[in-house]
């Protein structure tokens, strides 16, 4: 599945310091390898050799990147820094436990989704032992548009700061099933505020189907989303012996309830 890599420093309007760009762009295209020669970054980035070394030399040095027999990997340091952000969230440490009893009770996976600028990220993503691995895991930034945590966020932000996201948001076709009209977007997203629930049928990964619930704040303003997932052939047979949408909300409303306290 494409990421949404990082762009060449050119393209941002504000003034950026462009090494610090390049070497997070390089962290951001060795994501998701085991390894990856310094030929090969140049060639994706569109970058000189000897640019490419001298980060790579660099990140190594901080303890950031791993080099192995002329290859290079990044670092679990990374692990470090995020599994330090997560552990001192809230939503973080209440959310485990009713998120493992939703995955053991539907037999899906079920995640939290917040919200990170303009993406979402999966904070936690739980695994029922019969569930097959996902290409994506914890800490995976994806669309919010396109996927049905990221819809449950949205229809539930303060309407200044959805409409900016929706206003500067590139539709991008991920699947035949995304919706690539801004209009039927936002009627969509009404729709989601008035159900409480969010659909992703197709929309980010074809063979998957999604349904979320949004976990709001005091105000009622989105601080992220329940989601759980499967292949979506067994999404659409167990959607009348399962009520999805109430084991959804309800564990949606139970974490709620933790957070507020």
């Amino acid at each position: 599945m494409s990421r949404q890599l990082i762009p060449n420093p050119d393209k941002f309007e504000d003034p950026v310091a462009r090494t610090t760009v390049t070497s997070f762009r390089v962290i951001d295209a060795m994501a998701g390898r085991e390894s990856v020669g310094v030929s090969e970054l140049a060639d994706e980035l569109s970058l000189q050799s000897g640019t490419i070394h001298k980060h790579l030399t660099t990140l190594e040095r901080l303890g950031y990147v791993v080099k192995e027999n002329r290859r290079y990997r990044l670092s679990v340091r990374f692990m470090e820094l995020g599994g330090g952000v997560r552990a001192r969230m809230k939503l973080y440490k209440v959310a485990h436990k009713p998120l493992k009893k939703l995955a053991e009770a539907t037999g899906k996976v079920a995640s939290i989704m917040i919200k990170e600028g303009t993406r979402g990220v999966y904070l936690v993503r739980i695994r029922d032992e019969v569930e097959p691995k996902t290409e994506l895991f914890e800490g995976e930034h994806v669309p919010l548009p396109a996927t049905a945590g990221g819809k449950a966020i949205l229809a539930y932000l303060p309407e200044e700061e959805r409409d900016a996201i929706l206003d500067n948001y590139e539709m991008t076709d991920y699947t035949e099933s995304t919706i690539t009209d801004k209009d039927a977007l936002r009627d969509e997203l009404q729709s989601v505020r008035d159900d409480r629930l969010a659909h992703d049928m197709g929309e980010f990964n074809p063979e998957r189907h999604c349904i979320a619930g949004p976990i709001t704040d005091a105000d009622r303003n989105a601080i992220g989303a329940v989601t759980i997932s499967g292949p979506a052939d067994r999404m659409r047979t167990e959607s009348s012996e399962y009520d999805y949408p109430s084991i959804v909300g309800s564990t949606a409303s139970s974490i709620r309830g933790k957070v507020i306290q």
